[in-house]
């Protein structure tokens, strides 16, 4: 079979299960298992695939069809300007997230040597993309999940950003070293009632931890916000990811806490997604 017959194969058993990208996820399946970018796709539609690669691809789509997500069936993901290694251990990167980093480097584009800690590192592509952009900070990051950890220090040393960063299994609640200029987060924010709206991608397969907020979406942000009063120099920054509906619940609590809010940031849907405040 050739390429071209394989993918559109691929495509339509995907377009019955109503897998909304089924011709683009099928051609980066192909190109997973060819090992070759999707333009050699392109290029060399007519070619035939070997038996054991058609098989490795339908096993890759048999996948899909249960909906497991991308990401995971390739290992990796683009996030900001890198590619991430990532598991099913650690969240998917997600677009919007790429807002925190947006911000962080507006506030803080005419200073250098700024000490930050990450709170929740994951697959580390927030506190990575950071270092990587300002060569001159220094990162820490905590995380409660070991494989997560290890993720975050596989794409450090594939990123070249080891040096700059040390990590810490902790929760928040007991994590006590240091005091930072900046702390950042993407605590998990989705309530628990929430879940059954989530796509089957999300629920089957990432992990529970890392999205579950409790009853009202905001036991994981609370501690954040709590902790982070605590770790955080007067004059330094937390910016936070949260859900579109938390704003005007998580600036309560960022005041009870003493932070001055400085700006609420929208996502490319317009919709809030970022808080950024000061400690007073």
């Amino acid at each position: 079979m050739n390429i071209e017959k394989a993918i559109k194969e691929a495509s339509q058993s995907l377009i019955k299960e109503k897998i909304k990208s089924a011709l683009l996820d099928s051609e980066v399946l192909m190109s997973k298992v060819l090992k070759k970018d999707r333009k050699f796709l392109i290029m060399n539609s007519e070619e035939e695939i070997s038996d054991n690669n058609y098989k490795n691809f339908r096993k890759l789509i048999a996948s899909r069809l249960k909906k497991k997500p991308i990401a995971y069936l390739t290992g990796v993901k683009s996030f900001w300007k890198y590619e991430f290694m990532i598991n099913e251990k650690v969240l998917i990167p997600r677009p919007e997230t790429e807002l925190l980093i947006e911000q962080v480097l507006e506030n803080y584009k005419n200073k250098e040597k700024v000490n930050f800690l990450e709170i929740g590192t994951g697959s580390g592509c927030i506190i990575l993309s950071i270092l990587k952009e300002k060569k001159s900070f220094l990162g820490k990051g905590i995380d409660v999940s070991k494989d997560s950890l290890k993720v975050c220090r596989v794409n450090a040393n594939k990123l070249g950003l080891s040096s700059r960063l040390k990590l810490f299994k902790s929760d928040i609640d007991n994590f006590l070293l240091g005091k930072y200029d900046l702390v950042v987060s993407n605590p998990p924010y989705v309530k628990i009632l929430d879940f059954k709206n989530l796509d089957d991608d999300v629920v089957k397969y990432e992990p529970k931890k890392a999205l579950d907020g409790g009853l009202d979406g905001l036991t994981a942000i609370r501690k954040v916000i709590k902790k982070s009063s605590e770790l955080i120099k007067n004059n330094g920054k937390l910016i936070l990811e949260i859900a579109h509906d938390q704003k005007n619940e998580v600036k309560k609590i960022l005041i009870r806490n003493n932070f001055y809010i400085n700006k609420i940031a929208k996502d490319f849907a317009k919709k809030d997604r970022c808080i950024i405040s000061t400690k007073i």
